[in-house]
């Protein structure tokens, strides 16, 4: 009898101490969340933890609010793997085990993020939008601010009108690496500002640029509204027309002058439109996956004409940007079978 209550006591504290989750080194944690495209990675931290500093397209659950299994379950999917991470590896240990007694398969960073950082690897005070090409390799976005954004691929890092001093302060300096290739769509300085260029500048780094932005600062190679580059990583890169078409507004952006980009890695097709109205052009744009659409009336698109141009594009997904104080709320509605996501974009 007394060795059938042993027995019996051994299987209940197996049950509910028994470790369920998995424990990643860093290089195995970064392994797993390049290969694997249904990975959801979570942050059990603070919001304040999270916002010096976060690992990618990460969500954020504070482990020690109020709710936390509740939220989970919420904004998790059960049939995907959940890889957790926190400042030392012991709160997201604490969050994994509770998951995976809820039906989830976890992996926790072991050493949390400061295992992450003090291994070299990088963090983001940003948004992140993650996607995958067709061959499996992510793509994240850097939602940095207005009309800067950094596209990071293959190890690559692609800056797109960086610009430190416009609204709120970004230290390039300290918050990315150096550029493998800038590009920008024309000289306003919300768009180019030199001495960003050369804080993000190396030996390899090649900047890519309008006509008139070269001739402002001297520098970089020029492309034209219709020519295409291949870029480092097999990105193939395609100059498209950005301009503005109301009578009136022309001066602010005309014809020729400023560049859209479309940025194809290995099928995945991203458009940054730059500085534009919802010119005719658009209706030559095939197969975009990612639209970045500015809606800053008067000098880019109203709402409705960011409508009218994400119906001609048809976009997978489309992250309006550079929108300034414009009211965003009427175009998610509008667009039923496009995946509209409002970030902080002013």
């Amino acid at each position: 009898m007394r060795n059938l209550l042993l027995a019996m006591a051994f299987s209940l504290f197996s049950l509910f101490s028994c470790k369920g989750y998995n424990d990643l080194s860093v290089n195995e944690f970064e392994a797993m969340l390049q290969a694997d495209a249904s990975v959801q990675l979570l942050d059990v931290r603070t919001p304040d933890e999270f916002a010096q500093g976060h690992i990618g397209a990460a969500a954020l659950i504070d482990w020690r609010a109020d709710g936390f299994a509740e939220k989970a379950q919420t904004q998790l999917v059960k049939d995907r793997p959940v890889m957790l991470y926190c400042r030392s590896g012991r709160r997201s240990a604490e969050a994994a085990d509770v998951l995976d007694k809820l039906g989830f398969k976890t992996y926790n960073l072991k050493g949390g993020i400061l295992a992450w950082t003090g291994a070299g690897k990088r963090v983001t005070k940003y948004e992140v939008e993650r996607f995958w090409t067709s061959a499996g390799k992510p793509v994240e976005i850097n939602l940095i601010k207005h009309g800067s954004l950094e596209i990071s691929y293959k190890g690559l890092s692609i800056q797109i009108d960086p610009v430190a001093e416009y609204g709120k302060h970004t230290d390039y300096a300290k918050e990315f690496p150096k550029a493998d290739v800038i590009l920008v769509t024309h000289e306003h300085s919300d768009h180019l500002e030199d001495a960003t260029i050369s804080t993000l500048s190396g030996e390899a780094t090649t900047l890519i640029l309008n006509e008139t932005s070269q001739l402002k600062i001297g520098r970089g190679e020029i492309i034209r509204n219709g020519e295409s580059r291949e870029l480092p990583g097999g990105i193939l890169l395609e100059a498209v027309p950005a301009y503005n078409t109301t009578p009136g507004r022309e001066k602010f952006h005309p014809k020729g002058n400023g560049n859209g980009y479309v940025l194809s890695f290995d099928g995945l097709r991203i458009y940054v439109a730059g500085d534009t109205e919802d010119v005719p052009e658009m209706a030559d744009l095939k197969d975009i996956d990612i639209a970045f659409l500015p809606v800053n009336q008067p000098y880019t698109m109203t709402p409705a004409q960011c409508i009218a141009a994400a119906k001609v594009i048809r976009p997978k997904v489309l992250i309006p940007y550079h929108f300034s104080q414009t009211d965003l709320s009427p175009i998610p509605d509008a667009l039923p079978g496009i995946d509209v996501r409002l970030r902080q974009m002013q």
